[in-house]
């Protein structure tokens, strides 16, 4: 919940120049809701895609103050995040009120970003790959294969953001590889063409070193993105030149 109509022109306006030399690499911009108009028509006709940071998982009806899939998806939007930690943890979104909205942005033709991830009292708990994978498997169960073959799973170490803790590279492939491995049993296309990103406190002192890990496809980024040298710093370290492993 960051912005005003002059900052996200500016932010919106200086990401859009600066990818341009980054043909190959993908990037997303999530405004607030009321940001989505203005920065949909700034990265119109560039390679920048837009996205939302929630949705409801109703198509309409008495719901005040929610906001429909098909909204989005008029509004320009390619991508939508579900099931941000913060959503989780402090609106108190369940994994199966999570799946709900995942089947509902699949249906309005969005790409879901649907996120997971441990607190530190979970970490600590050796709860870890229980609680990725059954917030993972309340997708799993209730969408089709058209709809996971269109969706971005992002991990979210909730101890590792505004904490003081750091999730070394290492410690973030371990958890990108189990999610793989769950796409996987699922599907061996499934779990090969599905990118995971990681979204715990990308720097740019700290993205090549996570960008290189096997599993590790690209960032869902917080904080770093609000400064446009920082985010296309971060982008820069997923661009491999042509020619290149």
């Amino acid at each position: 919940m960051n912005g005003s109509l002059g900052s996200a022109r500016s932010l919106a306006g200086a990401v859009c120049a600066g990818v341009a030399d980054l043909p190959g690499v993908e990037v997303g911009l999530c405004p607030p809701f009321v940001l989505l108009p203005l920065v949909g028509e700034l990265v119109k006709g560039t390679p920048v895609l837009l996205g939302a940071q929630d949705m409801s998982e109703y198509a309409s009806g008495a719901y005040t103050g929610e906001v429909s899939g098909a909204m989005l998806a008029e509004c320009g939007c390619h991508f939508v995040i579900l099931g941000h930690s913060e959503r989780r943890h402090i609106f108190g979104e369940s994994d199966q009120r999570v799946a709900s909205k995942f089947l509902a942005a699949s249906n309005a033709g969005l790409v879901p970003i649907l996120c997971v991830g441990e607190t530190i009292e979970q970490r600590r708990a050796g709860q870890t790959e229980a609680v990725v994978l059954a917030q993972l498997d309340a997708v799993l169960a209730s969408a089709g294969d058209d709809a996971l073959s269109r969706c971005v799973v992002a991990y979210e170490p909730v101890w590792a953001i505004g904490t003081g803790e750091t999730a070394t590279p290492e410690q973030a492939q371990e958890v990108h590889a189990l999610i793989r491995q769950r796409l996987t049993a699922r599907d061996v296309l499934l779990g090969g063409q599905t990118r995971v990103l990681y979204g715990g406190s990308v720097k740019p002192g700290n993205a090549a070193e996570l960008m290189a890990m096997p599993d590790v496809d690209g960032g869902l980024i917080g904080g770093a993105s609000l400064v446009a040298e920082d985010f296309l710093h971060i982008c820069e370290a997923a661009f491999t030149p042509a020619g290149e492993p």
